[in-house]
């Protein structure tokens, strides 16, 4: 099972929350500033996935397949990037997966290659188109992150710290 890429967001995330103690019975239960701060996070993340799915749109994409694309581009360089591996990453079904690598291969963003030492596997990888979709995608992301960056990290940093406690 593979985990979020070192220094990604995700990655920071999860590292950030793994600090917070699990709640015990003898702890009393969550004041209003914690719903606050919960509140607020949340809402720094949700703003940039609502700005993520909007930039996506205005390239003819899903949120979804801005994500599929950035999976498959991030995995390539390490290793051959499965159906299951988009998957996994994208938090979805096989199934589901499928269908998306499907979408994305009728728009000829993505390919789809026969493993050779297992003819059964198939392994995905970007397009030329796909991989210049992406870049224009991902440097407006990164542009926006640069300018949000701050508030989510704050937010972030306020939320474990309160329950470092």
């Amino acid at each position: 099972m593979r985990c979020c890429a070192p220094g990604s967001l995700c990655k920071i995330v999860c590292y950030r929350l793994s600090v917070v103690p699990k709640p015990s019975s003898s702890k009393p239960a969550l004041g209003s500033a914690d719903y606050a701060r919960l509140a607020s996070f949340r809402y720094a993340l949700r703003s940039f996935l609502y700005f993520s799915e909007a930039a996506a749109e205005r390239v003819g994409l899903t949120g979804q397949q801005y994500q599929a694309l950035l999976v498959v581009r991030s995995l390539s360089g390490t290793a051959l990037v499965s159906i299951a591996d988009l998957a996994e990453q994208l938090l979805i079904k096989h199934n589901s997966a499928v269908g998306l690598a499907d979408r994305l291969v009728a728009q000829s963003l993505m390919v789809r290659q026969r493993v050779p030492e297992n003819r059964r596997k198939v392994q995905l990888r970007l397009t030329r188109k796909g991989e210049t979709v992406l870049e224009k995608l991902a440097a407006i992301h990164r542009r926006k992150l640069r300018r949000i960056g701050p508030e989510i990290n704050r937010a972030l940093e306020e939320l474990t710290g309160a329950w470092r406690e």
